[in-house]
């Protein structure tokens, strides 16, 4: 094989391996978007907090010295529940109290729930980086001339398909599944026809943030720097990737998430790294122009 072609297939393994955690995120935003109609902003924080989860417990359990998949397991079972901990209590005290106020007063509710989580995290955690603890032994699976499958990238795209593959059961094939898309229809209908409305929608951001704890645990693993402001860029990738793909759609979150980190990694591979974020606002400018509700999404007619 070729120098240029075994260049190709190092940037799709990385490509996708990246692009499997922005979906993951993404799926966080595009359910409350699909029940609320709204924008959780701080969503990335929640992120930040699973991260930092995963930090504090690997070092009180002692399993920083103790790499393995028990450890990873652990460590995204601490940040799952402690995320959904997070998410829910958002959208009691935050969101639950304006659900019938103006939309832009919810949305400026979610920038300030994202700013408070900021700089609590800053107080928190304190505003120097972290290492994350080694929570796999990397190694090469395979290699395709200079190509390598390393254990980081399977392990990742191995997580990210349980959890997709799971999310989608439970939506297709459960009474609360059921109970969602009911909801995000015509909460109003749901609520007469005898679903418990504020149960489904704090079940949703209690799936979310779990996702997003998820995550921040892959993200940590490959690329071991946590501080408090990490979710503010990954968030809003992702959140770029909920939109590309059709915000609302499942199916969208995770090809949106798939196509942002397939285009990132091939600007860093073939232009430059400094131009990657760049690229992926001026993909959501272009999806915006020329098909404005997203790649999967239906679009919506508003009567006047």
């Amino acid at each position: 094989m070729s120098d240029f072609t075994n260049e190709l297939v190092q940037h799709i393994i990385n490509g996708v391996s990246l692009g499997s955690i922005y979906a993951l995120i993404a799926l966080g935003y595009t359910m409350v978007y699909g029940i609320l109609q709204l924008i959780n902003f701080a969503h990335s924080e929640v992120y930040m907090v699973g991260a930092f989860t995963a930090f504090y417990t690997a070092r009180y359990m002692g399993l920083a010295d103790k790499p393995g998949f028990l450890t990873l397991i652990t460590l995204i079972v601490a940040a799952m529940v402690v995320c959904s901990i997070i998410g829910v209590s958002i959208e009691r005290f935050a969101y639950r109290p304006l659900r019938r106020a103006p939309k832009l007063n919810i949305l400026i509710t979610a920038i300030g729930v994202s700013l408070l989580l900021q700089y609590s995290g800053q107080i928190i955690f304190g505003a120097d980086p972290k290492v994350f603890p080694n929570v796999l032994d990397d190694q090469t699976l395979a290699t395709l001339g200079t190509a390598e499958l390393r254990l980081f990238d399977v392990t990742i795209l191995g997580v990210a398909v349980f959890f997709m593959a799971v999310l989608t059961y439970m939506i297709n094939y459960t009474k609360t599944g059921k109970a969602m898309r009911a909801v995000s229809t015509n909460w109003t209908v749901a609520s007469l026809m005898g679903i418990n409305v504020n149960r489904i929608i704090s079940m949703t951001f209690i799936i979310g943030s779990s996702l997003a704890g998820v995550a921040a645990v892959l993200i940590g693993m490959k690329y071991p720097k946590i501080d408090p402001l990490m979710g503010m860029i990954i968030g809003m990738k992702a959140f770029v990737a909920a939109v590309v793909g059709g915000i609302g759609s499942l199916g969208g979150a995770v090809l949106g998430g798939l196509l942002i980190g397939f285009a990132e990694e091939m600007v860093k591979g073939y232009i430059s790294s400094t131009y990657a974020d760049a690229f992926t606002f001026a993909m959501l400018i272009l999806v915006l122009i020329f098909r404005p509700a997203g790649l999967l999404g239906k679009p919506s007619q508003e009567k006047v």
